[in-house]
């Protein structure tokens, strides 16, 4: 089968052998895949073995392991996988049915690759780390999103307004990402290369109760403290690039959170098909016009030259949604 895979310190593309699936695992005829930051930061790590990235996908079910239950062959489905398995950038992928999610109806393979690690991580980080009711228990709070306009926060935004019923201020550098996150839902925007503190003070609001950090956290550490209401709750997608002084968390009795979605499979939690349950969930809601989909740039086909070229592009941290690849 055609694959892509990172050999030493580069994409190349390969012929590999056709996956088997293991018992609970489905065999996945890929259609379409989403590129991610953890792709082009797992490919700064040399790999002497052929290893194939890719942690978002979309495609159809070509065969079923003997314990599957929630799948059956034919039936179109969308990942994000597990990143200590191979990953998607091949024709055949081998996923745990447990983190599989059923595809949007209302979307094609491509803009529905966009989703599933994005969804799942900004799902994770409201609903399960920072405590936020989904079903409106905290209607009319606030939810700051540093980095609204990547792929994380795109989600976010949606989640927290649409869903959860927060009102949500989102950060964005430039014209263009601000309009995208109120679009999406944002109902203030503010700069996070500027004093952000200054700019929430400047707007009347002296504090917001939840954030959600999906940029280096340290840099902003000192701000995000300074914004958190008491009692609040801070969550980061991203490790710390340096140590973090969390006693300026002490004195409003403020929590920290950290959000790692492969977390479940990783460590095949007793709750891992809980990112089966959420996918479904964002499919429905995707279907019902509630969130929209998220990619801003759909190329291909799925090949190293145009992975390359993603990941050169997320690294610059200038992009505005997902970037999605189709086809082989």
């Amino acid at each position: 089968m055609k694959a892509v895979a990172l050999i030493e310190s580069a994409l190349r593309d390969v012929d590999l052998p056709e996956p088997v699936p293991g018992p609970r695992d489905l065999l996945v005829q890929v259609h379409a895949v989403g590129v991610n930051p953890v792709d082009y930061k797992v490919a700064r790590q040399p790999s002497p073995q052929a290893r194939v990235l890719g942690w978002d996908a979309a495609g159809v079910v070509k065969a079923v392991g003997a314990e599957v239950t929630l799948f059956k062959v034919g039936d179109p489905v969308f990942y994000a996988g597990a990143i200590g398995r191979a990953g998607a950038n091949s024709e055949l992928h081998v996923v745990d049915e447990r983190i599989v999610g059923r595809k949007p109806a209302s979307l094609d393979f491509a803009l529905a690759a966009a989703l599933p690690l994005t969804s799942i991580t900004a799902w994770e980080a409201l609903f399960d780390r920072l405590g936020i009711d989904r079903h409106g228990g905290d209607r009319g709070r606030r939810l700051l999103v540093v980095g609204g306009a990547g792929g994380v926060g795109s989600i976010a935004i949606q989640l927290g307004a649409h869903v959860a019923g927060l009102e949500v201020i989102a950060t964005a550098s430039r014209p263009e990402s601000a309009a995208w996150v109120r679009g999406l839902g944002a109902r203030q925007v503010i700069n996070h290369a500027r004093d952000m503190a200054g700019q929430l003070a400047a707007l009347g609001i002296d504090g917001v109760d939840f954030i959600l950090c999906t940029a280096d956290i340290a840099e902003h550490w000192e701000a995000l403290t300074t914004m958190i209401a008491p009692q609040g709750r801070i969550a980061s997608i991203t490790r710390a690039e340096r140590p973090l002084d969390v006693d300026l968390l002490f004195g409003k009795a403020a929590s920290l959170h950290m959000e790692l979605m492969f977390t479940r499979p990783n460590f095949q939690t007793a709750d891992m098909q809980a990112q089966h349950a959420l996918l479904n969930t964002v499919s429905e809601l995707i279907d019902q016009g509630v969130l929209r989909g998220t990619a801003a740039e759909v190329g291909g086909p799925i090949n190293a030259a145009n992975l390359s070229a993603a990941h050169a592009a997320l690294a610059g941290r200038r992009t505005i949604g997902k970037i999605v690849l189709s086809g082989f």
